[in-house]
């Protein structure tokens, strides 16, 4: 199975950068410098899974593709 797409964008508003995971509903992480947010959303994306399973909601099969990634 291949990995979860992740967003990683500068939010002026929070004023850190802000990871998401599209694929996992509300499943997002802030940081200082891009590379923190990665490690923050990943540590965010192994907890929504685990609740997830915990819980017995089903885990969504990632699909989202960026736009850019759709032409051609």
């Amino acid at each position: 199975m291949r990995g979860y797409h992740i967003n990683i964008f500068y939010s002026q508003e929070d004023e850190s950068f802000i990871a998401d995971i599209p694929d996992l509903k509300y499943c997002s992480a802030a940081g200082s410098s891009p590379q923190q947010a990665l490690e923050e959303v990943l540590i965010a994306q192994e907890l929504w899974l685990e609740e997830a399973r915990d819980s017995g909601v089903e885990v969504p099969t990632p699909t989202y593709k960026p736009f850019i990634y759709q032409v051609g």
